[in-house]
């Protein structure tokens, strides 16, 4: 049975009663407040849903993951950074790069970056928890992605991209610079042929909570890269 979350209560269910079918639903209701969404990714749970839907909460499992020294960047790719075509900025355009990340997609009817996720995430940006990676071409804002980095976890959000290779661009560029930095685990939520490019890979849900309970900690909200 699909728990109910209640406004009062920052409480998520286990995250052994999530369903395997849809894989991973944990939960509906609640808010997106700062204080439910960072219990929410410390207890091993996200947000996604549709306009129009509640708000569900998700623990798929298997997770999707990239440890930062398992990153494989592409002959091709390498060439493009070498290039320098590509300017990336950290945290300097992070409510651009969001709006840009929930702009409509050709393969997709809507978006699960609501107005409203918006809104929440760019509280998060302002407590600096949630971080953005801008790439710039001819001075324009031509792809790139944003998450939460919390303790030596990192846990991606979503990615855009204007012109080719410009959000891996962003990603190998960011990805470096958090295994500069110790961090341990990128979480990439769920599968896809992109990700796995790069080297991401599932764990079952028990080993990502081992993960969080190892290096989450407490978020440091002057963290900046």
């Amino acid at each position: 049975m699909l728990t109910w979350l209640q406004r009062d209560s920052f409480s998520f269910p286990p995250l052994e009663q999530a369903l395997h079918e849809p894989n991973g639903l944990l939960a509906a209701g609640g808010d997106l407040s700062p204080q439910r969404l960072l219990a929410a990714y410390r207890h091993g749970c996200f947000p996604w849903y549709q306009e129009g839907q509640p708000l569900l909460w998700w623990s798929p499992d298997p997770r999707t993951v990239l440890y930062p020294h398992e990153l494989h960047v592409s002959r091709s790719l390498r060439k493009t950074l070498r290039q320098g075509i590509f300017q990336i900025t950290f945290n300097q355009a992070f409510e651009d790069v969001i709006k840009a990340c929930a702009a409509p997609r050709s393969y997709s009817d809507g978006t699960w970056i609501t107005p409203a996720m918006q809104d929440a995430y760019v509280q998060l940006h302002h407590m600096g928890i949630a971080q953005s990676v801008e790439v710039w071409q001819d001075r324009k804002l031509v792809g790139g992605l944003y998450g939460l980095a919390m303790g030596q976890l990192f846990f991606g959000e979503s990615m855009f991209s204007r012109v080719t290779d410009a959000s891996k661009a962003g990603f190998v560029t960011w990805v470096e610079h958090l295994r500069q930095r110790n961090f341990k685990l990128i979480d990439c939520q769920m599968p896809t042929q992109h990700l796995a490019s790069f080297g991401a890979r599932p764990i079952s849900r028990k080993a990502f909570a081992e993960t969080l309970a190892r290096y989450l900690g407490e978020p440091d909200a002057r963290w900046r890269p």
